[in-house]
């Protein structure tokens, strides 16, 4: 494999930061300081046309593999938008790649010849310890991790806003049904729920919590697990749903039982995809701005030093007929 940036730096016992400014010949750096990297970049064989003069003129929007259905997986479709919007306002060509742990991700990435990396939503640790690999920026969106430039929604703030909704509508029992709580944005949302709960003296029913595996067909998965719900003995009568899409599935089996939305059971969902305010009832959830945040993930990721590592969008509770009724 080709050396790195983050290579020399290792060898050469200095910052990737001190490794750039070296080779391109930045001020800041010791006379001493830049001859010992270039010996070590030059004995390591590393090719200084890489650094490209510091200019990104090619990104690989990097996708997992279970969220590259967009069909499945609505709100990546706008954040990608977002993302070509801001590339083709500063001339950068963006190209798309989903890969998984079992993909030879470094192998990909060289296909792609790309000068940076946008990734977006759930990826392995150990795929974003690859990515560091590379040398080359990296920014995530709808992710956070330690070291990482990030764009992330408030999902804790939003979570908490949905479920404090709930309760104020006199809601008793109130059912959350996640997705996979290894996607940061999933366990923020959760930890909301909860702590809502907890500010309002209720105790914690996990038999009211439903976690969802990670699976292509995970909108059967969200309709199964309504039914459980509904098959208890003390069923609830409000639902927050992670995202939308599970909320819509949500919705379906209740009125397929005869339920009354909001009447009988109130639901809510996150992210407020188009189909939220065509659904019957619509759909009340929050309201992220999906392509602002792909837009800013590219401004964070082309900033020299920015000033917050880690931007986060507000996710606003938009209040729709399947809480508030007619």
């Amino acid at each position: 494999m080709r050396p790195t940036i983050r290579d020399i730096a290792a060898v050469a016992k200095v910052s990737i930061g001190t490794v750039s400014r070296a080779l391109k010949k930045q001020p800041g750096l010791t006379e001493e300081t830049r001859l010992h990297v270039q010996k070590i970049a030059a004995q390591l064989g590393y090719n200084e046309s890489n650094l490209r003069h510091g200019r990104i003129r090619r990104l690989t929007f990097l996708l997992h593999r279970q969220h590259s259905n967009f069909v499945a997986s609505p709100f990546f479709s706008h954040v990608l938008h977002g993302v070509e919007s801001a590339c083709r306002e500063r001339g950068i060509v963006p190209t798309v790649l989903s890969i998984g742990p079992a993909d030879n991700v470094m192998e990909q990435i060289r296909l792609h010849e790309p000068d940076a990396l946008a990734v977006a939503g759930f990826m392995e640790p150990e795929v974003l310890a690859l990515l560091t690999r590379t040398g080359k920026p990296v920014v995530l969106i709808d992710l956070s991790a330690p070291g990482f430039r990030s764009v992330i929604s408030d999902n804790l703030g939003g979570a908490l806003a949905a479920t404090r909704h709930l309760i104020e509508l006199g809601r008793q029992r109130l059912a959350f049904i996640s997705g996979p709580l290894s996607h940061y944005s999933v366990s923020q949302r959760a930890l909301g729920y909860r702590q809502a709960l907890f500010e309002a003296g209720r105790l914690f029913d996990p038999r009211l919590e439903i976690t969802l595996p990670s699976d292509p067909e995970f909108h059967l998965h969200a309709a199964a697990a309504m039914q459980r719900l509904l098959q208890s003995d003390t069923p609830p009568d409000a639902v927050f749903c992670y995202n939308d899409v599970t909320a819509l599935a949500v919705m379906n089996v209740c009125q397929a039982r005869g339920l009354r939305i909001p009447e009988d059971i109130a639901i809510v969902g996150f992210d407020n995809i188009d189909a939220a305010t065509s659904s019957t009832p619509p759909l009340t959830t929050l309201a992220v701005d999906k392509e602002a945040m792909g837009r800013m993930g590219i401004k964070l990721l082309l900033e020299d030093a920015p000033a917050q590592p880690q931007v986060v969008l507000p996710a606003e509770l938009v209040q729709r007929a399947s809480t508030l009724g007619n």
